[in-house]
């Protein structure tokens, strides 16, 4: 499909086959813990029976309902729009003007890739409520989603440009999994397998004698050295949840720029993962650095571009990320390349550091953040439990160094300047994040100053866009020099709300 298609085109014809294996699995999964409730009220052989025959309604519903909807699903690319229509009740025709297309996503789940199909999404990456902004299509061939996402992207190549220079920009290296265990999922995840345990044991009736196993092991050891072991456990398990988890989302991960101008992220093992970004649409790269990667020199790349839905800045293979984490030098390195630039502008030293005030302002914060702990147990001590007191003193000498420490440690995060084309701000203590954007993108600025800000003379300054999250912000900065920031970033967006003095 190297050019417009009018012809009204399918679903590949085995979405019903893939409907019915689906539906078939999350039955006999459902049905396993209904099996044994059933044992007890009924013999053996009729409870199978039963089983067996509503597991068989249930696929044969669904394949008459999926032939359905594969009969009333057609898609079309034409000149100007991409159209599709569907409804088995209600008919509905939704149409996308084409160079409103931002992105088309391709994933393939293991049952999917089994019969070599994949689930295309397009998407003009607007914030709206539902999925109104984009169409998909579940399932196509491998080929035709190929050529789909040429024949909707490629039409952003600007004319005359030429040819592109494309190639390889970066690709897995297996040691990056070291980097897994140290992310903020690894207790979740340990906490999330204890929690699974005991859900398998309550379908059939063992919860109870679990607990009692566990208990029984634990006795013989002291109170605290068995939440220790607890703890440890936890951990190990969450860390090897976690190097999975990244396995499974980076596997065979590769980022290449394709010819007319389009960066493309694969990625996946069991499911595998498509992401292609318009360098038109690209203002600039956010560089982040959580905790656990920062003390170990190692950081992630996203990409700050319009038309790229954001998710949850802490999920590990966000939908902008270009790079997972991976060494600092690693990072810059691409970061560089998709700029275009020699130096990544996130790696240009000279960020302007912020007053003493703004250290104030977060030691004060983190120790209000403690007091609101602490009082609760101090007055519930006092007056119900004066063992709580107790807890109120070590929860203390705990968390006043913990929140200093942090307090510090985002005011080192803090930092503002120009490198180029680009402005460049800092922050974060937990989640260190290092953005350059594009000084043609930024559409607007917003300063805010609150009153405890004027008392210090300090002023946070946000840079507005379309791309990314929208807003980037210069944190605490000084009042004269943040305004010279935003005035010197955009030569004559601010001018005419700025008082100069006279010579």
């Amino acid at each position: 499909m190297t050019g417009p298609v009018a012809a009204w085109r399918q679903l590949d014809r085995l979405t019903v086959a893939v409907t019915a294996l689906r539906v078939l699995g999350v039955s006999v999964a459902a049905a396993v813990p209904s099996g044994y409730w059933l044992s007890r009220a009924l013999s053996p052989g009729a409870a199978v029976l039963v089983l067996v025959s509503g597991v068989l309604v249930v696929v044969a519903g669904a394949c008459v309902v999926d032939h359905l909807r594969w009969r009333r699903f057609h898609y079309r690319v034409l000149p100007d729009r991409f159209e599709l229509r569907k409804g088995i009740v209600v008919r509905s025709r939704r149409s996308l003007h084409r160079d409103r297309i931002r992105a088309v996503d391709i994933s393939a789940s293991p049952l999917l890739r089994l019969f070599r199909l994949v689930h295309v999404k397009v998407g003009t990456g607007e914030q709206t409520e539902g999925d109104e902004s984009s169409l998909s299509l579940q399932p196509v061939r491998r080929g035709e989603a190929d050529r789909l996402r040429r024949a909707l992207l490629d039409h952003a190549a600007e004319p005359g440009s030429g040819p592109r220079q494309s190639g390889v920009l970066s690709t897995l290296d297996p040691a990056w999994v070291r980097y897994a265990p140290v992310s903020f999922v690894t207790p979740a995840l340990g906490a999330a397998a204890f929690g699974a345990v005991l859900q398998v044991a309550q379908w059939f009736g063992l919860e109870s004698s679990v607990v009692t196993w566990v208990l029984d092991r634990l006795r013989a050891l002291p109170l605290l050295t068995a939440i220790v072991v607890l703890v440890v456990i936890g951990m190990i398990v969450g860390a090897i949840a976690a190097a999975a988890v990244f396995v499974e989302m980076w596997w065979q991960y590769r980022l290449e720029r394709e010819p007319g101008g389009t960066l493309r992220v694969r990625r996946g093992l069991l499911t595998t993962r498509s992401l292609s970004v318009e360098e038109r649409r690209l203002r600039g790269v956010d560089l982040v650095e959580p905790l656990g990667n920062r003390l170990l020199g190692a950081a992630r790349v996203d990409a700050i571009a319009t038309g790229l839905t954001q998710r949850k800045q802490d999920q590990q293979g966000a939908h902008n990320t270009l790079q997972p984490a991976a060494p600092r030098a690693v990072a810059d390195r691409v970061a560089a390349a998709v700029l275009r630039e020699a130096v990544s502008p996130t790696a240009a030293a000279g960020l302007r550091s912020h007053p003493r005030a703004a250290r104030g302002r977060r030691v004060r914060w983190a120790l209000a953040a403690v007091a609101a702990v602490e009082l609760p147990l101090v007055v519930l001590g006092l007056t119900i439990a004066p063992v709580l007191l107790i807890v109120a003193g070590i929860s203390a000498v705990v968390l006043v160094p913990v929140a200093v420490g942090l307090a510090f440690a985002a005011y080192r995060s803090l930092g503002h300047g120009i490198t180029g084309d680009y402005l460049v701000v800092r922050h974060g203590p937990v989640r260190r994040s290092t953005a350059a954007l594009q000084r043609g993108g930024v559409i607007g600025w917003r300063l805010r100053q609150s009153y405890f800000q004027r008392r210090r003379g300090l002023l946070t300054v946000t840079a507005t866009t379309a791309a990314g999250a929208q807003a980037y912000s210069a944190h605490d900065a000084d009042r004269h020099a943040g305004l010279a920031f935003a005035d010197e970033a955009v030569v004559g967006l601010l001018a005419p709300f700025l008082e100069r003095a006279e010579p």
